[in-house]
């Protein structure tokens, strides 16, 4: 994360452990619903395919989302507005998750993460983010920070697949 003004996202690599759908927009027990829902899988639901993998958990004022590790495919999107409920599931201090609700349909998803120092870190970070966008958002409009964050977040992608490139040519010449 570098400090300037265009660059307002931290990113956390972290186990994503996977998103369940819930009844209720926030809860400590909704957390821990969602996590015992996970350790029990259901054969027929597509939303546990990429569970336990490494991804890397993005934060800004826009949102967050969450990139596959390796491929940095976009698996999921949260817009800052959607997120009602962020904290570190109180069974498992290395668990931690948040409640958002779906764009497009009347329904919330829990997300869950593993990791076993950013826990705490990253529940605090998005409450900091929480507050720095309320902020943000009386002074500006809230739909150019998200417009920004994408574009922010497409240049930053774009540079490291250049760099990349760039290793990989230099790997093919050596050969």
């Amino acid at each position: 994360m570098s400090d300037t003004e265009d660059d307002n996202e931290i990113s956390f690599t972290v186990k994503f452990l996977g998103r369940v759908g819930v009844v209720h927009p926030s809860g400590h027990n909704i957390l821990e619903e969602a996590a015992q829902s996970l350790k029990t899988p259901d054969p027929y639901s597509s939303e546990k395919a990429a569970k336990k993998s490494k991804v890397h958990l993005f934060v800004s004022l826009s949102g967050i989302d969450i990139l596959e590790n390796k491929t940095k495919f976009l698996l999921y999107t949260c817009p800052l507005s959607t997120v009602s409920f962020c904290a570190v599931l109180p069974s498992s201090h290395k668990v931690f998750g948040f409640v958002a609700k779906h764009p497009a349909v009347d329904s919330y998803h829990c997300y869950l993460f593993k990791s076993k120092t950013l826990a705490y870190l990253l529940v605090s970070a998005v409450g900091d983010v929480f507050r720095a966008a309320n902020k943000e958002e009386s002074v500006k409009g809230g739909r150019d920070l998200i417009v920004e964050a994408l574009r922010h977040k497409n240049k930053m992608l774009q540079k490291e697949n250049s760099e990349l490139r760039r290793m990989l040519a230099e790997k093919n010449n050596q050969e």
